[in-house]
């Protein structure tokens, strides 16, 4: 089970991942688009206008994914900001019992969003609602992507909680689980 979650948690990363290099290359496309026409107009040549409609659009959805996708990855491997200072001066146990207490409140708080995220993806789907950019996009897509990222960081979540109540690990921080 606990490879199976750390490929699950490492597939996010990759997605996000994959969605980072997908906006690199877009804009890539379009700087590149934009040379090639400006160079044709010195050579007194027709620009072929070039360009990739509805970039910004397309990239901020992408953000979306990059974001949402990396969030349980990210956690896992401890990169989330946690404020320490109090915690450090608590005894041993007493950090344990606090780990699990804020990341009982994050999987509440985490799920709620789920919850939301989901009902919004669904009313956006039936009612048919589109981005209003130059591409027009069904919204339920990136909501959707939102509402898989959140519910991926409610299942780390959960799994943390697990690992902690059963002491797998003593605590979360910047030295969380690895393989």
């Amino acid at each position: 089970m606990r490879r199976a979650l750390d490929t699950f948690y490492r597939l996010g990363g990759a997605l996000s991942a994959l969605c980072l290099t997908l906006i690199m290359l877009l804009i890539v496309a379009q700087v590149l688009g934009r040379i090639l026409d400006e160079l044709l107009g010195w050579a007194g040549l027709d620009a072929l206008g070039l360009n990739v409609p509805g970039l910004a659009e397309l990239a901020s959805f992408l953000l979306l994914g990059a974001t949402f996708f990396g969030l349980a990855y990210t956690f896992w491997q401890g990169g989330h900001i946690r404020v320490t200072l109090v915690l450090q001066q608590l005894p041993k146990h007493v950090q344990r019992i606090m780990d699990m207490a804020v990341t009982l409140v994050a999987a509440a708080v985490t799920g709620f969003a789920t919850w939301h995220s989901a009902w919004l993806t669904w009313d956006s789907y039936d009612y048919g609602d589109l981005s209003i950019g130059m591409v027009p996009v069904p919204l339920w897509i990136p909501q959707l992507v939102m509402t898989l990222g959140l519910a991926w960081l409610l299942i780390a979540l959960l799994d943390a909680l697990a690992s902690l109540a059963t002491g797998r690990i003593a605590k979360l921080t910047s030295e969380a689980p690895q393989e």
